[in-house]
């Protein structure tokens, strides 16, 4: 049994991971934000299941909830950062206020997780991390460039975290889903309302079709915490796992036309050296 922390594991992707999980035998501590919600956790197992009221943008409160949890839990195995929201809109029409929020949850809160597990972690020379990206994290899209940054930013971060922390016995991996059905197209969606007509023929058509397939999406939740369940347990872990087939194809046309682009402009990538 290993005893597993989610965020944001109220609803989505995060309640299908805790739910897979309990049911494979584990104990699960699933943060949420409202006390409705934790008591709908808790029931899940009598024993297994704990919920802790915790926004993860409340940065000071990280160390001191995992410490306690530590405490009277026992020691966390796995921290699943799963915590985050969407933000749809040009980066032109956007308040920047709007980019400061979607890193303070999507980023700044994953980090305030992961550096309130790693002294544990660190201690016991054992521990997993397991940061969920995006898509769009891996392929900068067209009209979720809030939302893309801070998952490109959470990709390198788990990257490089996982180059730090591997020779101590922990290992990280950034797993980039791809279109899933969840809410995150739907409730948990933040859009920007639309003011300038020129972008009208480019973005409408993306908004409108993000709409539409809300609650359809190809991917399914519980398959998505099957592939979970199996990278914990696996003694090779990736630093990037990607799923879903969407995501996967996007990826692979991504790359291809990047090292054409890298190739027709090598000439100038090497001129830069002193002679």
């Amino acid at each position: 049994m290993r005893r597993i922390l989610i965020t944001g594991a109220s609803s989505g992707l995060g309640r299908a991971f805790a739910e897979a999980a309990l049911a494979a035998g584990h104990a699960v501590i699933g943060t949420v934000r409202k006390s409705a919600d934790a008591d709908a956790f808790g029931a899940l197992h009598p024993t297994r299941a704990k919920a802790v009221v915790l926004d993860v943008t409340d940065f000071d409160k990280a160390a001191p909830t995992v410490a306690t949890l530590e405490r009277e839990f026992g020691p966390i195995d796995v921290l699943v950062n799963n915590a985050g929201y969407g933000h749809e809109g040009t980066v032109e029409e956007s308040p920047l206020e709007e980019l400061q929020r979607q890193f303070e949850v999507n980023v700044f809160g994953a980090v305030a997780m992961m550096k309130a597990v790693l002294p544990w972690m660190r201690a016991r020379r054992h521990g997993r991390i397991v940061n969920i990206t995006s898509m769009a994290g891996l392929v900068g899209l067209p009209g979720v460039s809030y939302y893309a940054g801070s998952k490109f930013a959470l990709e390198g971060i788990s990257e490089s975290l996982d180059k730090e922390v591997s020779g101590l016995g922990i290992r990280v991996t950034a797993v980039a889903p791809g279109s899933f059905r969840t809410d995150w197209a739907g409730r948990s969606m933040v859009r920007t309302a639309r003011s300038i007509a020129d972008y009208d023929a480019m973005f409408d058509p993306i908004r409108q079709r993000r709409q539409e397939a809300s609650g359809r999406q190809a991917g399914d939740p519980a398959r998505a915490a099957k592939a979970v369940l199996e990278l914990i347990e696996s003694a090779s872990p990736p630093q990037h796992l990607v799923l879903g087939n969407d995501a996967l194809l996007l990826l692979h046309n991504a790359s291809k036309e990047r090292a054409c682009e890298r190739t027709a402009w090598e000439h100038i990538s090497r001129s830069t050296a002193h002679d």
